[in-house]
């Protein structure tokens, strides 16, 4: 059955090498990756180190530039903006959920989660409103005043979700998203997962732990900066 929903990113061709100091050896990262991703769907991106699957993660995220190769995001050819139109599209339509949480330690859960508005100069007003609903929408409203070192690791892996969350992003990029929580913690967290996706949400998620990958949609493999296997799950 062919799936109508439509494309909200695809990589054409898409290498990425890195050269040594003074230009005696290349590492080919990411060798000409053919990928799309689909409004709604949950896709775990897994291999083993050296594999490309972080790499292919910051290109994803605008974090890099690919060496050749096309992605388009929301119909954007991305891999031809200069850095502040990269920046602004990082700012805009992607969301990010990093392992160590990267909370700022200084802010409390609100002001956190207000900061991607904050730099699209999005009045405070607005900001509060945004915040405080995606702070609701993963259970944190009782906890917004405190700062990061006053959380449990799952609750600030809740506080930067909702960071991502707050700009209403295209996609959602998590790297190890419960690499860094015991095993109630992280299944706490892939519930929230399970709502994004029900709700709509693209969400793209690096991981090397199988459960993690078998809650979402499809698992892509990668192999030697190429892709593996491809797999989406019937239904």
């Amino acid at each position: 059955m062919i799936d109508s929903r439509p494309t909200i990113a695809s990589l054409r061709k898409l290498s990425k090498v890195y050269g040594t100091p003074g230009g005696t050896v290349c590492v080919e990262a990411l060798r000409g990756v053919d990928l799309e991703f689909i409004e709604g769907e949950s896709v775990a991106i897994c291999g083993q180190s050296g594999s490309g699957k972080s790499t292919m993660l910051n290109l994803l995220g605008c974090l890099d530039r690919p060496t050749s190769g096309r992605y388009i995001l929301g119909g954007v050819d991305v891999s031809q903006l200069d850095d502040d139109e990269l920046s602004d599209i990082r700012g805009r339509r992607i969301g990010f959920v990093f392992q160590s949480f990267n909370l700022i330690a200084q802010l409390t859960v609100l002001e956190n989660i207000e900061v991607p508005l904050f730099y699209q100069g999005v009045d405070a007003n607005e900001r509060r409103e945004k915040a405080l609903k995606v702070a609701d929408m993963v259970e944190l409203g009782q906890r917004i005043h405190h700062r990061p070192s006053e959380l449990s690791g799952g609750q600030q892996q809740r506080a930067a979700i909702a960071r991502s969350l707050v700009n209403d992003p295209l996609i959602i990029l998590a790297d190890e998203p419960t690499g860094n929580l015991d095993t109630a913690t992280g299944e706490l967290i892939l519930s929230i997962f399970d709502n994004l996706k029900a709700a709509g949400k693209t969400t793209i998620i690096v991981t090397h732990e199988p459960d993690v990958a078998q809650r979402c949609d499809r698992i892509v493999t990668m192999r030697d900066g190429g892709l593996l296997s491809d797999v989406r799950k019937a239904g």
